[in-house]
């Protein structure tokens, strides 16, 4: 083995004057922050006693109510009494006529008024025959010039008096024109003899044929 191996290492030691200038600016350090932290002590100790102290109070907790009286519900609630004010009129009894005795002895029967032996009953008009007074006829003048012509039949209402209520066209006459102008003529100018039932005068209903004819202008 060579001597080079076998050398053994060496240990180096601190510098003895590097850590002496390290202590000695330690303690410089020290020395200058005691001095700055020492006028400021008093002060710290002035705001600490400035501080108003906090005054802690109890709170009462409210006292508690007493509970509601039980309601009792088994007793029945009286109405109370409606005074009156009037008094309501009691119907007094009807008492049935005393039938007198005449000197005969027999007891007089009731006046009776007599009885209508034909009442007017007021019914559904009836279908009849009606004779009529007819007022001439007028012709439309759009007929007269068209040249139209035939023949209507109206079913006519007639009253008691014998004046048309209502008319009706049961067959035309092929033309409008001449149906409508005959159903106003009748209703506005016609009179009829009345319908008689038992000998009074009823309400009816008759057929009346109307023709416009241009030959008898």
């Amino acid at each position: 083995m060579s001597s080079a191996s076998l050398a053994v290492p060496r240990h180096t030691h601190p510098d003895s004057v590097r850590i002496a200038a390290l202590s000695v600016a330690i303690a410089l350090n020290v020395a200058v922050l005691m001095i700055v932290m020492r006028p400021m002590a008093p002060q710290l100790m002035q705001q600490a006693q400035r501080v108003p102290g906090v005054i802690i109070t109890r709170i009462t907790p409210p006292k508690e109510l007493p509970p509601p009286p039980p309601i009792d519900l088994k007793t029945p609630v009286q109405p109370k009494p409606v005074p009156h004010t009037q008094a309501v009129p009691q119907p007094q009894p009807v008492s049935p006529p005393v039938a007198t005795t005449s000197d005969e002895g027999s007891i007089p029967a009731p006046v009776v008024a007599p009885s209508n032996p034909n009442p007017i009953v007021d019914t559904a008009p009836v279908e009849a025959t009606l004779a009529y007074r007819a007022v001439p006829l007028k012709y439309p003048p759009q007929a007269l010039r068209t040249h139209m012509q035939g023949t209507v039949v109206l079913k006519v209402l007639v009253d008691e008096k014998g004046v048309p209520q209502d008319v009706s066209i049961e067959q035309s006459s092929g033309f409008m024109l001449l149906d409508r102008s005959a159903r106003e003529q009748v209703l506005q100018g016609w009179k009829f003899e009345p319908a008689v039932v038992n000998g009074h005068a009823v309400r009816a209903w008759a057929r009346v044929p109307v023709t416009f004819n241009l030959n008898e202008l």
